[in-house]
Parts: structure tokens; sequence; C-alpha cells
């Protein structure tokens, strides 16, 4: 089968309006979570997340055409623009041979529940014409592929928090099968609003430490008591190697491997085996390498940390040979479908850079979580192999491993 390689990344978080702001402040160790400014959650049990607050969707999209897309779809575009940006085609490429595969867990949630309002109080005739077409999750890789001229494959991943890891194995397998040239995969997410703060609040799986929002998510730690909502986007153009090296890309890492599997056991609660099945099903296919760094699907929840860190321990064989492991959601929140995209994106930064992200508020070691977590600062380190994961709802669970070229 055909290689994929990566060319070009972008992403967006409560950290920094693009990837080199975002990770310069993620490997600072700085942290995103604050008190929710977007509506008045004082009646909520949750008021703390993730939010980006100076975000110009006018910086996208005309007036005229913001009011046709939720906010995830402009996130999504943000990104899709820096990705492609990043690439730095020529004019002469095959638009007919260069897809999109878009992700995102829920969509545009907060158009959802303003249209659910009005109809409810002023009637079904006042509701929105663009309400469908701005929420729905695929019209994020419509718009994309609209706005970047896109004609390939045009796919969606909505499989809760592993939908961006996803979208990027989505996109691999489409190149990989030569179904296309390229891919422009772009995850996000935007659903702090009442409806999905109270949602989730409700399932009690946020944190509740609303008088310590920059303490607030914890993975890994003793204390983790669930986790935080984030909101971002993250975007990867892939390639095939051939024709990548044939224009002289530069080339930041290649998809080596990728895993994929279902916990069939429980729709909001993880089990170990899923998340293992995954991981080694992506350790197969890249041929079982030396893994030199684990960016964690890491929620800041008792039982995924717990569960995660299991896992890795069987892959690896131990404690003692797993590699270093860190989660980025104490610092941006857990981004849902965007989630695993930003991840990705990180990965691969880390991998260029030769440092490891750091898991900062970890201050209270678990006896089930005893491995090396990158702790609070973030070190250099020679990332040649590095693995992302990511598991969902539903018991969906995805794994990525780049190498770096």
């Amino acid at each position: 089968m055909k290689r994929v390689v990566v060319t070009g990344i972008g992403m967006i978080n409560s950290l920094g309006l693009d990837k080199e702001t975002s990770f310069k402040a993620i490997i600072n160790g700085e942290c995103g979570i604050n008190n929710i400014s977007s509506f008045d959650a004082s009646k909520h049990s949750v008021q703390i997340a993730g939010e980006i607050t100076d975000f110009d969707p006018l910086s996208v999209m005309n007036a005229k055409e913001v009011k046709k897309a939720d906010r995830f779809i402009q996130l999504g575009l943000k990104v899709a623009n820096e990705a492609m940006e990043d690439a730095s085609f020529s004019d002469d490429i095959d638009y007919e041979r260069f897809g999109i595969s878009s992700a995102s867990g829920i969509g545009g949630l907060p158009n959802i529940e303003k249209n659910s309002i009005i109809c409810n109080t002023r009637g079904p005739r006042r509701i929105s014409p663009f309400f469908i077409p701005s929420s729905l999750v695929n019209m994020l890789g419509g718009f994309t592929s609209i706005y970047q001229k896109l004609k390939g494959p045009n796919l969606s991943s909505v499989t809760a928090c592993a939908a961006g890891t996803h979208a990027v194995a989505e996109a691999t397998k489409t190149i990989m099968l030569d179904g296309a040239d390229r891919m422009l995969v772009v995850g996000a997410e935007a659903a702090i609003c009442p409806v999905g703060i109270g949602g989730f609040a409700a399932m009690k799986a946020l944190c509740t430490d609303n008088d310590n929002p920059k303490g607030s998510s914890r993975p890994f730690d003793a204390t983790r008591g669930g986790f935080v909502m984030g909101e971002g986007a993250g975007a990867l153009v892939l390639e095939e190697y051939e024709v990548a090296k044939a224009r002289g890309a530069r080339i930041y890492a290649e998809v080596i491997g990728f895993g994929e599997s279902g916990d069939a056991n429980h729709i909001t609660s993880p089990v170990v085996d899923g998340p293992l099945r995954a991981i080694k099903a992506a350790m197969r296919m890249a041929g079982n390498p030396k893994v030199d760094y684990v960016n964690a699907h890491g929620t800041s929840t008792p039982a995924n940390d717990k569960n995660e860190t299991l896992a890795l321990k069987e892959v690896f064989g131990g404690k003692e040979n797993t590699p270093p492991v860190s989660s980025i959601k104490g610092q941006l929140g857990h981004c849902l479908g965007a989630a695993g995209a930003i991840e990705a994106v990180t990965t691969i930064m880390a991998m260029r850079d030769g440092v490891l992200p750091p898991t900062i508020n970890y201050q209270n070691e678990d006896e089930n979580c005893d491995l090396d977590y990158v702790a609070n600062q973030s070190r250099e380190a020679d990332i040649n192999i590095a693995m992302s994961n990511s598991f969902g709802f539903g018991g969906t669970n995805g794994v990525l491993i780049f190498k770096k070229m």
C-alpha cells in the first residue's frame, strides 16, 4: 500500500489562535481553562471550561456567511487555512485527487439549543433557514471543501472523543488505497453552551472545581475528579509520499500505524480491553517499533486514566519499558471530537522540536497511575516515533503512530 505523510498542520485552542502560539504555551505549561464567559453559568454546577475568547469569525468568513455556519465550522475553517498554507501548495495541484476527512463529536450544539428555544417560544416559523446546514457535523467538511476547492472524497467521522483520530485514520486509508493523493483532515468542536455544559454535568463526567479553574483538570493525579470541557480545532494535510516528495514538500512525519476497536461493553464507562486492542493493532501495523512518546487520551477521569495506564503497561511490557506519557487536557480541557486532531498536531510538533509536552497539575501519585507522565514541566527528548490515543463514549477507540521524517 502507499505511504502517507504529513506536510501541513494547524490548530486553535484556548491557549492560542495558531499552532506555534498554542504549542509554545503547551510546552511552557500554561493553562487555558477559566471561568466560563460566553454565557451566564452561575446556575450551573460546572462553571469552568477551556474557551477561546479572542477568535473573530470574520477572519475566515464574511459577515453574511458567518450566520450560516456554527462556531465549530468557523474554527475548522481557521485551522484548515493554516494547515493548507503550511503545506505550501502551488497552483497546479489536482484538486479532484484532494479530499477532506472532517470530524466533530457533537457539531452545532449551540445552534441546536438556540433554535430549539426559538421553536418552543416563538414558533417553528421563526426557525432560521440556516439552522440545519449550520449544525450538521459533515458541514465542517462541506464548508471546508468549498473554501479550499477540494473535489476528492468528502468524509466525516462522528465518533465522540475519538472522532479526530478516526478522521486521520480514514484519510490515511483513502490515500493508501489510492482513493486520493491528498487529504485534508479537520477536527473541530465548540460545544461550550448551557445545554452542553449542563448535559455533561448531569452525567457527573465534569470536574466541579469552580474555584480552581487552572488546577481543575488533573490527568493521572490521584485527586482527579472529571474532565473539563474545551473547544478548538486541529488540521493536518496528508499526502501520498511519492507525490509529496515529487513537489519538494517539507514532510513532518509519516503515519506508520493506526488501530481501531470497540469496547462492546457500556456506552459511557470505559474498560481496558478496547483501548488495549486498538493500541496493539496500531503497533502491529507499524511493525512493533520502539515508541519514544505517548500522547495520552488522559481525560482526568478516574476510570480512563487508570485503564489507559494499564493498557500501555501491558503493550510495552511493564512500567519500566513504557515510554514517557503525557496529557495536554490539563491545559486545554477536553476538546471532544477535536481532541484527536489537536493532539496529533501537538504530537507532531513535539517530534519536530524534540520536546515532551508536560502533564500539568500532577501532584499526587496514584498507585494505579504509576508511569512517567512528564509531570508539570516539559523536557527535551529525541522523539522518532510517537503514539497518540483517543477513546470515546460508545466504546469507540482510535490510536495513531507517527514516525519523524
